[in-house]
């Protein structure tokens, strides 16, 4: 069971699919539940997580720099097998404690983006845990009732995380070229938006041109917004992954993609959703 401080942000979470208001407005946010080490109960906590590709996300067990470790790294120790909640999706991870160079590189990712990190690692003797959770393959969860209500929370994740990027990529200066944390979001981003459309080019268009053909232009459109989308995407990863990308460019990129994907979005919801909700 959550404790009182956090059931008001679990909440508010759930019924928002993943976005909360407050101190923690704008921070990447999962709800991890893991099962306790003594109690066997299952224990929820809303925790802080960077990307990491490959179906991987980091958290860091740093409990603001408190002596002693969380009590969910405790728990996810004993047990590591947990559950993951997005907002969007809820799936099965395996947890992992990363060690020796591993963990050193992912923190030192972290505070180049957050010094916070830098700080709470300064206030406790403990050398304060990166934990990697790896996505179990299974079928998706998503947390919706409707396919419509699906389109439209997955929608909006990919434009919060574009809203992210973009604040992320401005507020970091030009000095120091890019944060490698900010490429492995970029390119994370990426990847997303790559599957999401390939899920909808291999299956839900063919099921929608099938049972409603009368949609076949709008079909027809959607997929050629996916080849003008995956153009942008194919030149956003191009200027990320080359080390001397300046972030002027970058985010030119991403606004370009910003745009181009807003517009596509729009007209997607306002086709299909109402017909999927139906």
């Amino acid at each position: 069971m959550p404790n009182d401080f956090n059931l008001p942000i679990i909440e508010e979470f759930r019924a928002n699919h993943g976005r909360v208001g407050g101190w923690l407005e704008g921070a990447r946010l999962v709800l991890l539940t893991t099962t306790g080490a003594r109690s066997g109960k299952p224990h929820t906590t809303p925790v802080g997580f960077y990307a990491d590709g490959d179906g991987r996300i980091l958290v860091i067990a740093s409990a603001a720099g408190a002596p002693q470790h969380p009590a969910w790294y405790h728990n996810l120790v004993a047990r590591p097998r947990v559950t993951v909640e997005t907002g969007v999706l809820t799936y099965e991870a395996e947890a992992t404690v990363l060690t020796g160079e591993d963990r050193d590189r992912a923190f030192a990712r972290a505070v180049e983006v957050e010094p916070g990190w830098a700080a709470y690692q300064a206030k406790t003797s403990r050398v304060i845990p990166v934990v990697a959770l790896t996505e179990v393959p299974g079928p998706p969860r998503f947390n919706a009732t409707s396919l419509g209500e699906t389109i439209r929370v997955v929608h909006d994740a990919f434009r919060r995380e574009l809203g992210l990027i973009r604040k992320e990529i401005a507020e970091s200066g030009t000095a120091k070229g890019l944060a490698t944390q900010l490429r492995v979001n970029c390119l994370t981003m990426c990847q997303g938006l790559h599957n999401h459309h390939t899920g909808e080019d291999t299956m839900l268009f063919p099921a929608l041109a099938d049972r409603h053909p009368e949609l076949a232009p709008v079909v027809d459109r959607l997929r050629q917004e996916h080849e003008r989308i995956a153009v942008l995407l194919a030149d956003l990863k191009k200027v990320v992954t080359d080390e001397a990308a300046d972030p002027r460019q970058v985010l030119l990129d991403v606004e370009r993609l910003t745009d181009e994907l807003e517009a596509h979005l729009l007209y997607e919801e306002k086709e299909l959703v109402p017909l999927l909700d139906a």
